[in-house]
């Protein structure tokens, strides 16, 4: 009877099944190739439902951040090693070849893939031949709407992996086989059409599971289709999509090691690209619905940001992942995981948004003390990263240059950099809960502050209840977060792929024109951040503008860049009236009227002309322009055509022409910092308006009558930053040329008393003006770091941004080798050349009293 056929049909599937390794049903959710920490797995399957509570595609991480390694799974849950064992792939000697090893054990797991599919084909063939009888199982239409496409991607597998295994076995450098790649990509249409038939399918074996018995217990027999198992079931219908994901991340480790010489590069450029747009275009459709997870009370919480921040924990700062859901925020911590595992979170607290404060609910209750790091050690790390950094490209130029060695500087530089992003935010970020309970993050912008604020104020305006999350229910919540975060990886440049941007290095010119869209006048001005070392700073602020709804700024900034892709201007009205303040955590702040950000295209910014653009933000618009210059060209000397100023002519003809053995323009800079900006936050190190910088080089350079009152009328900080911009357009460095390679090997000297002999020559050995210039700005610098408790500025710092200005050779001295390129500006040359300053700094050769009553040092005809 078709009955007893079915049977038959039925139990010679089980016994194939059984016997076949790597097809039995039972272990199909824990055999899959892990490309990266963000694999889908049949565990999760409950997390995969829309808030309706029916199956949803599971969401497709297309953009691994990290190169893919092949690892798979046994049955116990540990690694198996990514080469297949010898004699799987016959004529594999593993020769060591990158390549080859990749798409071993590709093959290796393809081979497993259509067993799956086999597999998942055998049940199909019984229902099918059930189907047109007078016992049916299920119907055609059902069993075709259940198994939809298989039998097509089966069959496209079959010939890739009957293709690509003769190539492999006869491996050698020159076999090609990109065109398979491309081709197996170029057939991805199937797969849409089984990914908008996924939830009909999943639903379909759900009722066709609760209404037949006959087929539930075919189902629970099987085990591996299980379509009455929620787990598995999600599991064994996503495993095709899931190997377009896979094959995405094994074509990206592939083109890592294929030289861009090669015919199969292109090739597999074009089937990364095909790949890659399809999962993208997935994503688009299901990205609504992939930050929803149904808690077992069947309530929907919806994932809506999450983030990397620092909190601080019992008096010591602990790096965070932070989950904003619909109706709680969740604080967890990364747990360690051996090698090949799953990533876990631990959850440090959460608070239901219905019970979340950000105001102080005791005015007592005082912010606590948030201990900051001196600055030079903060730049002392970013030397050391960028030293790691040149590293590492020597290393990789190097022809036998070994990768173990690269990963070990990867590795040191990640350390680093994690160091940095925990050390260097400040910005308080308090939230409180009803109970009292306060929670400190730091952050490193005002503008990512003021997004969690309004991501959550906004969800706070729904008529939300609070919620008591039982412990089973905040395992699950917590264990969800793997899955649902947006957030892979902490953002630091050793996390990322070496074809990915490693940003601008150099200087960027942006001119903050105007705005408009204000409603009411205000006191408005404008900030200016860009991100460094995977965390944005805030680099320059406009002028306020005073009581108006339209102002007009025009004022230029140059702001150095170290690996930067973005910028951000935030909008501030400027807060007088003390009964307006806003609190928050005890500080004082400004009012946040817009924020908005751009990235940094180096085709665009890198033309030589103007960029102008608008950012609009909450209906208010902020025009602005910008260019970039890189270090090669930033930093480059250039002698001045004409001998009657002062920059960009060498200082013994300016002395020489002003009878005195200090330039007027350096005596003048630091009189007026001396008198009024001796206690300014982060003189020197704040860059000054470029167009007043412009207009007193102009005057200093003709002489003009009115250079004492531009000067007292002037910023502060453009004063400091025509003084560092004298000094940087000297045609050759205050220090000189000549004297350079000396400088270089002193400060490398180990033993004290040598070092100090050889510096102490070498200052002697300077020409009289650039001696008596070098020690006048030493004394200055000096009593500027005196002022550190209150200015911000050490040693350190002013080491840092002088020694560079002072040292750094002429381009003529380029050319002869003794510095490396101007665009690896933190090389271990601009470390040598800050050691170099601080040295003297330090052990000042000559007091002020005996410089003054130098009778060259003053002269009486200026």
């Amino acid at each position: 009877s078709p009955s007893s056929c079915f049977t038959d049909i039925f139990l010679l599937f089980q016994m194939t099944a059984r016997s076949t390794q790597h097809t039995l049903w039972a272990r199909l959710g824990m055999l899959y190739f892990n490309y990266n920490t963000d694999g889908y797995d049949g565990d999760a399957a409950e997390d995969h439902k829309s808030q309706d509570g029916s199956e949803t595609m599971p969401f497709i991480d297309e953009s691994p951040t990290m190169s893919p390694s092949l690892c798979a799974r046994g049955p116990d849950g540990e690694a198996i090693s990514p080469i297949p064992p010898e004699g799987l792939l016959p004529g594999v000697k593993g020769s060591g070849d990158e390549e080859e090893l990749v798409l071993s054990g590709f093959l290796a797991s393809e081979e497993i893939y259509i067993k799956q599919l086999e597999a998942l084909l055998l049940p199909m063939r019984p229902l099918k031949a059930t189907a047109t009888t007078s016992q049916p199982v299920l119907t055609i239409q059902q069993v075709e709407t259940i198994f939809y496409k298989i039998q097509d991607i089966f069959e496209i597998h079959k010939e890739f992996y009957d293709s690509l295994l003769p190539h492999i076995q006869q491996w050698d450098e020159k076999v090609a086989v990109g065109h398979l790649f491309k081709k197996l990509a170029s057939q991805l249409g199937v797969y849409k059409a089984f990914v908008d038939n996924y939830k009909t399918a999943v639903e379909t074996a759900e009722k066709c599971s609760q209404a037949n018995t006959q087929f539930q217990k075919i189902s629970e027999v099987s085990v591996g289709l299980s379509l009455s198992l929620s787990r598995t079931r999600a599991t064994l219908l996503y495993k095709p999509i899931d190997r377009v994901t896979r094959s995405t991340l094994v074509l990206h480790d592939l083109l890592k090691h294929t030289p861009k010489d090669h015919p199969d590069f292109p090739l597999l450029q074009d089937a990364l690209r095909i790949s890659q747009n399809f999962l993208s275009s997935i994503n688009e459709e299901i990205d609504p619905r992939r930050t929803a997870i149904t808690t077992p009370k069947g309530e929907a919480r919806q994932l809506v940001k999450d983030g990397f921040l620092v909190e601080m924990s019992e008096g010591s700062r602990k790096l965070r992942h932070v989950f904003l859901f619909t109706d709680l925020l969740l604080c967890a911590k990364m747990k360690k995981t051996s090698a090949g595992r799953q990533q876990q979170y631990e959850c440090k607290w959460y608070i239901p948004l219905a019970d979340l404060t950000f105001q102080l609910l005791d005015d007592s209750d005082v912010c606590p003390h948030i201990q900051v790091l001196p600055e030079h050690e903060i730049e002392e790390i970013k030397i050391k990263i960028s030293v790691i950094k040149s590293d590492i490209q020597k290393e990789k130029k190097a022809l036998k240059g070994q990768s173990r060695n690269v990963e070990r500087l990867r590795k040191k530089m990640n350390e680093q950099e994690s160091w940095l992003l925990l050390h260097s935010p400040t910005i308080p970020f308090r939230i409180h809960n009803k109970h009292g309970k306060s929670y400190l993050f730091l952050l490193s912008s005002d503008y990512e502050r003021s997004e969690w604020r309004e991501s959550i104020q906004k969800l706070q305006k729904k008529d939300l209840q609070t919620c008591q999350l039982s412990s089973v229910e905040l395992q699950v919540l917590t264990s969800s977060c793997c899955k649902l975060r947006t957030v892979h990886n902490i953002p630091v440049t050793s996390n990322k792929d070496d074809e990915e941007t490693s940003g601008l290095y150099g200087f960027l010119h942006v001119i903050v024109h105007s705005a408009k869209g204000f409603k009411e006048s205000a006191n408005l001005y404008c900030t200016l951040e860009v991100d460094s070392y995977g965390y944005f700073v805030s680099k320059a602020k406009t002028r306020v503008f005073r009581d108006t709804i339209e102002p007009q700024w025009n004022e230029e900034f140059e702001i150095e860049l170290e690996g930067s892709q973005c910028l951000r201007i935030l909008c501030y009205e400027k807060c007088y009236d003390k009964t307006k303040l806003n609190k928050d955590d005890n500080e004082i702040v400004d009012i946040i009227m817009g924020k908005g950000q751009v990235q940094l295209d180096p085709q665009t910014v890198q033309s030589k002309n103007w960029h102008v653009d608008v950012i609009e933000m909450n209906g208010i618009k902020v025009e602005f322009s910008m260019k970039f210059t890189s270090r090669d060209l930033s930093l480059k000397r250039t002698p001045s055509k004409k001998q009657s100023g002062v920059f960009g002519v060498k200082i013994s003809i300016v002395t020489k022409r002003e009878r005195s053995k200090v330039p007027y323009i350096v005596r003048q800079c630091i009189e007026e910092v001396e008198k009024r900006g001796i206690d300014e936050v982060g003189i020197y190190r704040i860059s000054g308006v470029a167009t007043d910088i412009l207009a007193l080089k102009a005057a200093f350079d003709t002489n003009s009558k009115d250079i004492l009152v531009m000067l007292s009328d002037m910023d502060i900080n453009a004063i400091a930053g025509t003084l560092k911009l004298y000094f940087r357009e000297l045609p050759e460095p205050l220090l000189t040329d000549r004297l350079y390679p000396a400088f270089m090997e002193g400060i490398a000297l180990s033993d004290p008393a040598a070092k100090e002999n050889c510096m102490m020559h070498l200052l002697r050995s300077l020409p009289d003006p650039n001696l008596i210039t070098f020690l006048s700005l030493l004394e200055h610098l000096k009593r500027v770091a005196d002022k550190e408790p209150i200015n911000k500025m050490s040693l350190h710092n002013l080491g840092t941004v002088f020694g560079p200005t002072l040292l750094r050779p002429s381009e003529s001295e380029v050319t002869k080798g003794h510095i490396t390129l101007a665009s690896d500006i933190w090389s271990h040359d601009v470390m040598a050349q800050v050691q170099v300053l601080l040295y003297y700094l330090q052990h000042p050769p000559i007091s002020f009293a005996e410089l003054k009553r130098n009778t060259l040092y003053f002269s009486t005809d200026v």
